[in-house]
């Protein structure tokens, strides 16, 4: 094989490839990513059958891991957008923080309803109630759009069972219930910096809304809304049972060692517990509906998923692939002198979401060149797998997908979404990641 030194270079252009092609010539990432493996699996050297075994062992085993949780966590989210869940679970946030707060019920809104779907998908879903609140409350749609699209961003990249930060989890072998409870905790302050920085900034910009339903309109448009407690139940529950099984392996052993402990390892278990939300889901839909949510909606989160877990595959692959090459020990001793800690990971990760625009790739990537230098460097996976996320925060713009849907959801010209979405993201998560370097300091 090539020297370490050699190796890490090759990795560069790798990365250059990995941007150039899925940003600028718009080729699909799962090719990009797998033919990448290859490529760079050959060029230091390894024996071409031992490439071929890397890739399929990479991308089987990180689907072994998350394959199912992706696919239970997509079924899950798109239930909740159909039955009008979201929608319930916004307005009891807007029970509580007041109509006059639209801006942060919106935020806070984002912030949960994220967690299982996508940002974009959440965005659409959300955008008719942000709309209507904006007008009926005479809110600028710049501040309405900021403050929710940055709340969903925020657990979009930080918290499972997103698939980003949960196939960062799998590559980096991360206790996946530190990983929401560093997530939740690092997307807090991260959602309200977006969202003060929508109240400061957006107020600038009168974006009048596009209306075509008032709130109470919307309301009705749903006819027998799902209860509260039932549309939070599906969310809740299977971060709850998560993190419940990671303290069951805490050194003071809370729980014991006896059947309680084992019925938590159980049903906490990421897969038991997103098929668990998965069921709770199904609760909301009304009898005459359940046929089409077996067959249709069903079939629909699947699909969605696929794409989701070709991609993640593929980072499995090319992490396989890095993990067999010299990179791993060059960087190793490097790094222990160098004492970048976790910059590193937040600036390999931001880098590649700036250059080529899917906080996704990004993540999946970054992991993917995180893993084998984790022993190394002395970091914890858990926190880091949230840093990365951080990262791919920072910059959404006109190469992401998100930033169109920001923007034209909202009637929101360009120039007006890079002043001040984009800074949104990249305050946002620069935010995310100084509250990660805070947390490691007691961690």
């Amino acid at each position: 094989m090539v020297s370490g030194s050699a190796s890490l270079i090759l990795l560069l252009i790798a990365v250059v490839l990995i941007v150039v092609a899925t940003g600028r010539w718009k080729v699909n990432a799962f090719f990009v990513l797998i033919a990448i493996a290859f490529l760079y699996g050959l060029a230091i050297g390894m024996p071409p059958l031992d490439v071929v075994k890397a890739v399929r062992e990479g991308f089987g085993g990180t689907l072994t891991y998350i394959g199912i949780v992706i696919v239970a966590g997509t079924i899950m989210g798109y239930v909740l957008e159909k039955t009008g869940a979201a929608l319930v679970m916004t307005r009891a946030i807007l029970g509580i923080v007041g109509q006059k707060q639209a801006p942060l019920a919106m935020n806070i809104a984002g912030y949960i309803v994220s967690i299982p779907v996508f940002c974009d998908s959440g965005y659409v879903i959300l955008t008719p109630l942000n709309k209507a609140l904006a007008a009926e409350s005479g809110t600028s749609m710049a501040v309405m759009a900021v403050a929710l699209s940055t709340g969903l961003y925020a657990t979009h990249t930080m918290v499972p069972p997103t698939p980003g930060p949960l196939a960062a989890a799998a590559a980096l072998n991360a206790d996946l219930g530190m990983v929401i409870l560093y997530g939740l905790i690092a997307a807090v302050p991260a959602s309200l910096a977006g969202y003060f920085w929508a109240k400061h900034f957006g107020r600038k910009y009168d974006i009048k809304p596009d209306v075509e339903e008032s709130y109470s309109d919307l309301l009705s448009k749903y006819g027998k809304l799902p209860g509260t407690f039932a549309s939070f139940l599906p969310i809740i529950l299977p971060i709850v049972l998560i993190l419940l099984k990671s303290m069951v392996a805490f050194p003071t052993k809370p729980f014991g060692t006896g059947g309680l402990a084992k019925a938590l390892d159980f049903i906490g278990d990421p897969v038991s517990a997103l098929m668990l939300g998965v069921v709770c889901s199904l609760f909301l839909v009304p009898r005459k509906d359940f046929a089409t949510a077996i067959d249709n909606w069903m079939g629909h989160g699947i699909k969605d998923a696929a794409i989701i877990l070709t991609i993640t595959g593929a980072g499995g692959s090319f992490g396989k692939v890095l993990a067999a090459s010299p990179m791993k020990a060059f960087i190793g001793s490097t790094m222990s002198t160098m004492n970048l800690g976790l910059v590193l990971p937040f600036v390999i990760s931001a880098a590649l979401k700036t250059a080529q625009g899917s906080s996704t790739v990004a993540i999946i990537t970054t992991s993917a060149i995180m893993a084998p230098m984790m022993a190394a460097a002395g970091l914890n996976p858990a926190l880091t797998a949230v840093v990365i996320g951080a990262g791919a925060m920072v910059v959404s713009h006109a190469n992401d997908s998100y930033f169109w849907v920001v923007s034209q959801f909202s009637n929101m010209p360009v120039n007006v979404a890079y002043k001040i979405y984009t800074t949104a993201t990249l305050m946002e998560g620069v935010v995310a990641f100084v509250v990660c370097y805070l947390m490691s300091m007691f961690i």
